[in-house]
């Protein structure tokens, strides 16, 4: 019984063990089939003429069998290769199993001259997929005497100095790069800040970005993979630390202050303690730092060419325009709105509500709006939506004249006008019949009273007729009566026209209308920084400030600039420091929209806003 029991022990064990096994196996193959392919190649970025490197293509995957194709070496001389390694690992890590399988092809190559060689791209198959390298560069220098180890290498403080001295001044460089320098006015520049690096980087920050004077910056969601580009005749490993889209605002020369950073570089030094074959000694590593600085670039900014159509008003790209009303056929005293989308690529942001002319007999309120923008290297690409609501107020058919948008193209350097088709609206009388108010008259009766039944006696004599009461025409009342009704005409008829002269007029409109638009964009970035959200309430309180000067002032957007702000003001009876202090808050918004503002000093900005608007407001009604 006991050997039974040993033997039934045994092959649960092995039928555990077994059932355990097979499962790590489907797991791990699972594994590995879901992980992604990837095909690189590593080589050296810079090299001495007659010193032989290596250059290795890794694979993160079993490749089919014959299917690697080596790339063309140029100028190098193979010395040795290919040469194929692999391997795989599995680990366990929190009860999760990974499983990585390494494939790399091995040259060894020697070159023979001075310049910078491009090593071609290699290929690969992976379960009949082919994969292939990027093509790589590689800065080939003079070579340059060993130092001689007699001496025991660097000694005591000189090992600081000899880290120092091994960084050049170019292998480590910093610019921004701008996609063009000469635009429009309202065109789109990409500006890139990248850092270029010929030896290894432990550290980078930025210590100070510019503020772009003069432009509406937008930051963009880059890539910020490395690649290898050869700039002034070095190889360099580049990254893109950051991307911006930035707007023009104004006509001139507008300058891009320089960018500061503080690079931190790894040198390997030789030291005094001697060589250990085994351990590696011998070395040290020093961190030394670098301040770098971009270049103060200028941009040249042209004016819009003269002879703007009147439907112009400052968009900058390529737009298409829809325009199409809720419906033609309502009934009077019946509410529907009018659509108007503009879509495209470039200013999207600045573009404003086209003009839309109504019937006097249409009421029309307050345009709503709304956009979805994605912001990329060539500009801000999506749609704005105008909502235009109304209301018919008399029956009849009316046409309603064709919509016009107009924008500036650059390429083709002129202004292209978009017109909407004409629109028919067949208004229909309401619910009571008719479209006008209904005016019901009513007159009250008194009952007959007789006198001594239904008999008047005649009384005798000469008879003497008088009216028992005055006749009311010419009377005093009368006149009064009939002037009250002519004021009250004529007051009547002053108030519908002055209404209808400010609803066809859209600059006095806008501009009673300023400080409300203010307030509502002041309670957006509310409540953005009760939510925290910096980028969010910066954006808000620009749009609000900048938005309250082109409503109240009529300024279109493309013209606003902080100096052109405050000689608005003091047009305006605004004091020099009042004016300077509402462009001091759209300044620190600027700068601090992509800076790390703590949420007291937006609650400052917020207060700061709000007083200046009220301030000029209650100054410009008085």
């Amino acid at each position: 019984m006991r050997l039974v029991s040993k033997i039934d022990f045994v092959m649960k064990n092995i039928f555990r063990n077994t059932v355990l096994t097979l499962v790590m196996l489907l797991v791990g193959i699972t594994a590995f089939a879901a992980e992604e392919v990837q095909f690189e190649v590593n080589t050296p970025m810079i090299v001495s003429v007659g010193e032989a490197f290596r250059v290795e293509f890794a694979l993160n995957a079993k490749p089919d069998k014959g299917s690697f194709s080596a790339p063309d070496f140029g100028e190098f001389d193979v010395l040795a290769g290919p040469a194929t390694s692999q391997g795989s690992s599995v680990q366990f890590i929190n009860g999760n199993m990974t499983k990585s399988v390494s494939y790399t092809i091995t040259y060894v190559l020697l070159p023979q001259n001075k310049g910078t060689f491009t090593i071609g791209s290699a290929s690969i198959e992976v379960d009949g997929k082919r994969y292939a390298t990027r093509p790589t560069q590689i800065e080939v220098k003079e070579a340059t005497p060993q130092q001689s180890t007699s001496q025991g290498g660097a000694r005591g403080g000189d090992m600081e100095a000899q880290a120092q001295g091994q960084i050049a001044k170019d292998d480590i460089l910093l610019r921004m790069s701008l996609s063009r320098t000469t635009v429009y006015k309202g065109e789109p520049i990409r500006a890139a800040l990248k850092l270029y690096n010929r030896i290894s980087l432990a550290d980078y920050s930025v210590t100070k970005m510019p503020s772009f004077n003069g432009f509406w910056s937008q930051q963009l969601e880059g890539n910020h993979s490395s690649y290898r580009e050869t700039y002034d005749g070095k190889v360099y490993e580049v990254y893109n630390l950051i991307e911006y889209l930035l707007y023009p605002q104004q006509s001139g020369t507008l300058t891009i202050d320089p960018v500061e950073l503080t690079a931190v570089a790894q040198v390997i030094v030789q030291s005094n303690s001697g060589f250990d074959p085994f351990f590696g000694g011998g070395r040290e590593i020093y961190n030394v730092r670098r301040e770098l600085k971009t270049q103060r670039i200028t941009v040249t900014v042209n004016e819009l060419p003269a002879g703007a159509p009147a439907s112009f008003g400052g968009a900058v790209g390529k737009f298409r325009m829809e325009a199409e009303p809720s419906t033609t056929q309502l009934a009077a005293n019946s509410a529907s709105t009018f659509n108007v989308r503009i879509s495209g690529s470039g200013n999207l942001a600045f573009v404003q509500a086209p003009t839309l002319t109504l019937p006097t007999s249409f009421e029309l309120y307050q345009v709503k709006s709304s956009d979805s923008f994605k912001y990329s290297g060539s500009g801000t690409s999506g749609y704005r939506n105008f909502e235009y609501p109304f209301i018919a107020r008399a029956e009849g058919v009316y046409t309603i004249q064709p919509i016009q948008f107009s924008y500036f193209d650059p390429e083709r350097k002129e202004y292209v006008t978009l017109s909407s088709r004409e629109f028919t609206f067949d208004i229909t009388p309401d619910a009571s019949g008719s479209s006008t108010p209904q005016i019901i008259h009513s007159a009250s009766k008194e009952d007959v009273r007789l006198l001594d039944n239904d008999i008047r006696f005649i009384k005798l004599g000469r008879a003497a007729l008088r009216g028992n009461e005055k006749p009311a025409i010419f009377s005093i009342g009368y006149f009064v009566t009939v002037i009250s009704m002519f004021a009250l005409a004529l007051a009547a008829y002053i108030f519908i026209s002055r209404r209808q002269r400010e609803r066809k007029n859209v600059v006095l409109v806008r501009g009673k209308r300023a400080n409300k638009v203010a307030v509502q964009r002041f309670r957006a970035a509310e409540r953005y920084m009760k939510e925290e959200n910096r980028h969010a309430f910066y954006e808000e309180m620009l749009k609000a400030l900048w938005g309250y000067m082109s409503d109240k002032f009529n300024i279109p957007v493309a013209n606003l600039t902080k100096e052109y702000v405050r000689e608005e003001l003091q047009k305006r009876g605004i004091s020099p420091e009042e004016a300077a202090r509402y462009t001091s808050i759209i300044s620190q918004c600027d700068e601090a929209q992509y800076s790390p503002i703590a949420s007291t000093q937006m609650n400052e900005v917020y207060a700061e806003g709000i007083s200046i608007v009220s301030h000029i407001e209650s100054h410009i009604k008085r």
